[in-house]
């Protein structure tokens, strides 16, 4: 088998899950390129103890329904967030309640480990605490965009695919989302210190 690097890797994904509905094994890639990427994604969102199993199931999901992935709506990486962040939506309860526990408390610091330190930099878990609270106030559809910008680095364009909401409203519902955190955070810039 040869190497494929990993911008042709994922330039040829749609091709893979294509190949998995007649081979299934070969879903393994998909799994293989984005584990690590989606799991960081939902432990932010809803800390570690229910991650393993959101993220069992968003790639169970995707396996599932790989027969209906459309390549013209969403890339496969955006397609697997879409997913996560459906899944993420019936665990609603557990991240408010993670959001307003690192409000009142602050960050764990046992959390996250050694290896994991670094790609969690901007998760959920290191949130200043006045940010996670004004966080879980947030209706989720708002969350759910924010999170998928701060967290996944996703642009405007893959948020409406994951979501399946048009682009215009990907916009509207971040611009209400930061300026609910701006009115909870006192006029100030959650994406800085700065005011204004």
């Amino acid at each position: 088998m040869t190497t494929v690097s990993w911008a042709g890797h994922r330039a040829g994904d749609a091709e893979v899950v294509r190949r998995s509905l007649a081979e299934s094994e070969r879903f393994s890639v998909i799994f293989d390129a984005y584990f690590a990427e989606i799991h960081r994604y939902v432990t932010q969102r809803l800390g570690p103890d229910s991650a393993e199993d959101v993220v069992a199931e968003t790639f169970l999901t995707a396996f599932r329904k790989r027969a209906r992935y459309d390549p013209s709506r969403a890339s496969v990486r955006v397609w697997l967030y879409g997913i996560a962040s459906n899944l993420i939506r019936r665990h609603h309860r557990t991240e408010v309640r993670t959001l307003r526990a690192l409000g009142r408390h602050g960050p764990d610091p046992d959390f996250p480990g050694h290896e994991e330190e670094v790609s969690t930099q901007v998760s959920a878990q290191s949130l200043r605490p006045d940010i996670a609270a004004a966080v879980a106030e947030l209706h989720q559809r708002d969350r759910d965009v924010l999170l998928l910008v701060a967290l996944a680095d996703l642009s405007h364009e893959e948020i409406a695919a994951a979501l399946g909401i048009p682009y215009g409203t990907v916009g509207s519902r971040l611009n209400r989302a930061r300026r609910k955190l701006r009115a909870a955070l006192g006029d100030s810039n959650p994406m800085g210190g700065d005011h204004g």
